[in-house]
This record gives structure tokens, sequence and C-alpha cells, in this order.
């Protein structure tokens, strides 16, 4: 009988540490367990993203005024030019005997001019003569007036042939201008980056100068134009750094300078667009022209501030739909509750916000999420446990 009563006394015992182990695993699985992320110190830096392609900062476009073959080529691509370099030479076969009839013209007219000055000259002693013979009553007043009309005709004559050898000169000036435009000099100093003529092709410049050759004066210091979308565009301003990537060295990363932001606005597809002007240093000569830029500009940036995850800021325990008029986070208190404390948040970025706040310290733990809390319930068909 005694053994009996042991045994029924254990009995009693296993089946209350059961009961209380479940109570106290059901008690557990019912509270809310949060997710909480530490508070630290961070830098904080806002973009502006966009692409451009990279170009010299001063190019020259080289064209000709005259029409005519390309008779010769003296430079290439990527060949380093000097002011006043000869590039190239138009046929000048043309031109010189154009400037040879304009200064066979000038000698005629000098010619005719010495003819006339002697033909005026003689009128000139026949008048004065007219003139003694008139004071004598010797001749006519007929004949006098007769001589003044010759000598004043041949003095007019005299003032065209003038005239005339000023009009050849211009001309022949014009001739020798464009005999000298054949040669195709280089009007600054730099690199061949273009070259869109070869050996024996026609040069047609009768209503604008074609483009021959396009120089970048300077190498070293290259720029970049991005299109920034009106909505970012008040972020930009000069002086900004830049960061940016290129296709062909994705190992590296570049820096420049926002030097321009234009106001030639760009309509595309309704997407108003405005030209930023990104400088940057080529010193080494790794960037070439018409490369594409993947650029970030730093509009704002905050170095060691303390800073929370963005989803922080998103949080709330609050079913019942309460609006704050202030912004706040929330924290696990002494007692292991949710906890709200106002802040002013600062700059923020992709995963981090800057905040503002006396009642936080770094290292102070915020609510970010409620662990379980959208995975459904999965344990709906598990089999109840078998209470003896």
């Amino acid at each position: 009988m005694a053994i009996k009563k042991r045994y029924f006394a254990a009995a009693i015992l296993a089946i209350t540490l059961i009961g209380a182990t479940c109570f106290v695993t059901i008690k557990n699985k019912n509270r809310v367990q949060y997710v909480t992320q530490g508070v630290d110190r961070c830098t904080i830096t806002q973009y502006v993203e966009a692409s451009g392609t990279i170009n010299p900062v001063n190019t020259f476009s080289v064209g000709s005024t005259v029409s005519g073959l390309i008779n010769a080529i003296y430079v290439d691509y990527n060949s380093e030019v000097t002011k006043g370099q000869l590039l190239a030479e138009i046929d000048p076969r043309t031109f010189q005997a154009n400037v040879q009839q304009q200064q066979a013209q000038i000698n005629n007219a000098e010619a005719n001019l010495a003819r006339m000055n002697a033909v005026t000259v003689m009128s000139k002693k026949t008048l004065d003569r007219y003139r003694n013979l008139y004071k004598k009553n010797f001749i006519a007043r007929s004949e006098l007036d007769q001589a003044e009309s010759d000598y004043l005709a041949n003095l007019a004559q005299v003032n065209a042939a003038r005239a005339q050898i000023a009009q050849f000169r211009a001309s022949y000036k014009t001739a020798q201008t464009n005999l000298e435009y054949t040669k195709i000099i280089a009007p600054v100093s730099g690199t061949i980056i273009s070259r869109k003529i070869d050996v024996g092709q026609p040069v047609a410049a009768s209503f604008q100068a074609p483009e021959l050759f396009t120089i970048a004066q300077d190498l070293t210091k290259m720029q970049i134009e991005v299109n920034v979308s009106e909505a970012d565009i008040g972020k930009v301003k000069e002086g900004q750094l830049v960061k940016y990537t290129l296709d062909g060295y994705q190992d590296r990363t570049f820096e420049g300078k926002v030097s321009q932001v234009r106001l030639a606005s760009t309509t595309t597809s309704n997407v108003v667009t405005y030209p930023v002007i990104v400088s940057v240093e080529n010193t080494d000569n790794i960037l070439k022209p018409g490369m594409t830029a993947n650029v970030s500009i730093i509009t704002e940036k905050a170095d060691d501030v303390m800073c929370i995850p963005n989803i922080a800021l998103k949080f709330t325990p609050d079913t019942t739909g309460q609006k704050y008029k202030t912004q706040g986070i929330w924290i696990l208190n002494d007692k292991k509750k949710p906890e709200r404390i106002n802040i002013e948040s600062g700059i923020s970025d992709d995963s981090m916000t800057e905040v503002i706040s006396d009642s936080i310290a770094v290292g102070d733990k915020v609510i970010t999420g409620i662990k379980g809390k959208g995975q459904g319930k999965g344990n709906s068909n598990k089999r109840p446990m078998r209470m003896f």
C-alpha cells in the first residue's frame, strides 16, 4: 500500500511539472518579441545620380571657307599640333590663277590711269591757252566753254580710273586671301580628335564651312555634361563634390566638381532636365572623349553623426491608428515595454537617418519590427500535447 502511494505522488508531481512547463511555454509564445537595432554613429551622404559623356573642355572645329579638292593631309587622329601648323592643303591652282588675273587687272587699270592723267594734263593746258585767247578776243566764248568741258570730263575719268584701281586691288586681296585659305592651319595647339577628310575628297564651302578636323585644346582638363531632372536640380550647386565611375575602369572611383548648372532646360517625353557641367582632371590621360560616366553628385554630407536605420522611423506598435504630431521612434524601456520618444531627424540616405535627440544615446536599442509578424499561423495543424 505504501508503494502505491509513492507511485501516485510521483505521477501527480510529473503532471504538475508538465503543466507548469506548458503554461510557461504558451505564455512566452504569446509574449510579443521585438526586433531592435543599436543606435550608432555613422557618415550619411545624399546623392543625386545621373549619367553623362566625357568631353574636352575646349574643342575647336577646323573648317574651310573655300571649295576645292584636298591636295594633301599632314596630320592624323591623335596627332599633337601647335598653333599655326599646316594640317592640310586644298589644290591651290585655281586660286593662284585668280590672283594673277586680279593682278593683271590692276596693272591695266594703272596704265589707263596714266593715260588719263596725260590727257587731263593736255586738256588743262588747252584750257589755259583758250582763256588767254578769249581775253584778247581771238576766240569765241563757245570755244572756251568746250575746252573747260573737255578738261572736267578728263578729270572725272582720272578719278574713275583711280576708283577702278582700288576695286581691283580689293579683289586682288580677296583672291590672295582665298589662296591662303587653301592651307588649313591649326587655330590652337592641341590634339586632333576627329578627321573627316581624305586626300582627293572635294570640299564644298558654298553655303557653310565644312568641318575638316576637331582639335581638343587640352586633354588634361575634361568635363562631364549630365542631365539632372527637375526634381533634383534644386539640390545641385556649383562647387559640390562629384564621384563617378567608368565602364572601362570598374575598379576605380574618380572625383570631380560641379562647375556650372545651366538654365537651358530640355524636355524629353514630358521629362524636364537641366544640363550640369562637372569638371574633372585627366593628368594621367585615362579619360577618353566620349566615355560614359555614371555620376553621383554629393548634395549633402554629415560626418560622424548619431544615426538609426530608416525602418525605425516607420515602426509603431500601436494598432489603434493613432496619429502623432511630432516625429518619434520606439525603444524598449526598463520594463521591456515599447516607449515612444520624440526626435528630430537630419539628413538620410537609402538605409540610415541622422537623429537629433537628448533622450537617446549611442548604444541604445531602437525597435525596428516584431519577430514573426506576417509569417502566418503555421502551427494550427499541429496535434495538441496530450495531458495525463
